[in-house]
């Protein structure tokens, strides 16, 4: 269930658009009106908004927030902003272009990030997956495979084609458990492999999650546990990805964004449900105290209010 609040009477997005190009006209940019149209408005929504402003202003309206979004502030202001700007350009985005922008941003980015590409890709279900090649190739003028053929390598790699539906090279190179897990955990539905987990617990009195993590390590292991834990539960696997991103010194804004951002119009009300039940705390509560400014303002209104 989707946790984006989206007002019973909508302005048309010729009128949203009006009010954004108004937002961003005088001395600064007007960060509470962006964020009161853009967050409680969902894809489709968002999409008209921005074809709006296109036809009216001949300008990108993506492009025409990034500038506005950045500003000149003082070191810790500019951190909140610059992060909001970061939310917000992910937000814009339709859901398998964000996917595809996520992606190419993993692997061709200053920093490269495998286990935030990894874990795009084996969160999502096959149809969304190849949409997602598709767009990613039309966007970026590459396929998606070849990027990962040269950022990825050993058993990671053969495990990500695999998940993307590509023949698995050099297979016998691979040892006979790391085949097995590949196969099994590529080609099974994510019902098939969580009653698959269910009957090796009963077979042999150990989670098959404790098996994978004895049995494999590194990329290769995020990968499987991140296949495992979304067949069993994406609400639980995503409730964790959280806490661990605000746990101890420091938030990793990047996960932060990446998750409420990709979850808000999907299943975020059954995230923080499970957060709730495992953290003994709201999910709206532990953002509120690592976040700050309109950046945590537009976060929370991604991850709405508590039930």
């Amino acid at each position: 269930m989707a946790s984006l609040s989206v007002p019973p009477v909508l302005t048309s997005p010729r009128h949203d658009a009006i009010a954004l190009h108004r937002a961003f006209k005088g001395f600064g940019c007007d960060s509470t009106t962006v964020i009161n149209i853009l967050a409680h408005r969902d894809a489709v929504q968002r999409a008209l908004i921005m074809q709006e402003y296109r036809a009216i202003y001949h300008q990108d309206l993506y492009h025409r927030l990034s500038t506005e979004l950045s500003g000149n502030h003082k070191l810790s202001a500019w951190v909140w902003r610059f992060l909001l700007q970061k939310a917000m350009l992910l937000w814009v985005l339709d859901p398998v272009g964000r996917d595809a922008a996520i992606l190419n941003q993993s692997l061709n980015g200053d920093i490269t990030d495998l286990r935030a590409a990894t874990e795009v890709i084996c969160s999502r279900t096959p149809s969304q997956l190849q949409i997602m090649k598709q767009t990613y190739r039309a966007r970026f003028g590459c396929y998606l495979e070849q990027d990962i053929t040269e950022r990825t390598y050993g058993d990671h790699h053969k495990l990500l084609l695999a998940y993307l539906g590509i023949p698995r090279y050099e297979e016998k190179r691979l040892g006979t458990d790391e085949r097995a897990f590949i196969r099994v955990f590529t080609e099974r539905s994510w019902a098939h492999l969580a009653a698959v987990a269910g009957a090796y617990h009963h077979l042999y009195a150990r989670s098959l999650e404790k098996a994978v993590k004895s049995e494999t390590s590194g990329t290769f292991e995020f990968g499987l546990l991140t296949i495992l834990r979304c067949a069993e539960s994406p609400a639980r696997y995503f409730a964790k990805a959280l806490h661990k991103a605000m746990k101890g010194l420091g938030t990793s804004d990047t996960t932060l964004i990446r998750v409420v951002v990709t979850r808000a119009e999907v299943d975020m009300q059954y995230i923080k449900a499970e957060y709730h039940k495992k953290y003994k705390r709201s999910l709206a509560d532990a953002i509120h105290s690592e976040t700050s400014g309109n950046y945590r303002t537009f976060v929370l209104s991604l991850v709405g209010r508590d039930r």
